[in-house]
């Protein structure tokens, strides 16, 4: 199995390089008809969903509708892939900042209670706790 980087997956989605989008095609329709899967890292979501924010200011909504259509695409295997499933309708229900709510859902995944924090607004959210 192979692993693709955040750009790989940023040039499918925004397809703003040409030539490079043509080569994910082209790498995405190989591993369709080989039947094999591409390995998307944990934290490539998060690089990419900082990428679509602050680098292509693409909103909120076009990002987890995005990372939503790239769950469903059978030749990518997620690190996390449930966390990723947890995260994107909880952030579709609320305005908290992306990536603290994907650093949640991770942490959350792997026992943990709260994610203690200095940030007063994410704060508020359930699985925050504010720093005393």
């Amino acid at each position: 199995m192979k692993g693709v980087d955040t750009n790989i997956l940023a040039r499918f989605l925004v397809g703003d390089d040409k030539a490079q989008a043509k080569k994910v095609y082209r790498i995405f329709k190989k591993a369709e008809a080989e039947k094999s899967e591409l390995f998307v890292p944990f934290l490539g979501i998060l690089e990419l969903i900082l990428v679509l924010e602050f680098v292509y200011t693409i909103s909120r909504s076009d990002i987890l509708d995005s990372i939503s259509e790239l769950l469903l695409m059978p030749i990518l295997k997620f690190e996390h892939q449930s966390v990723l499933q947890q995260f994107i309708p909880s952030a579709q229900a609320n305005t908290y900042d992306l990536s603290d709510l994907l650093i949640t859902y991770s942490a959350k995944n792997q026992g943990c209670e709260k994610i203690i924090t200095f940030d007063k607004k994410a704060s508020t959210f359930h699985l925050f706790e504010l720093a005393q």
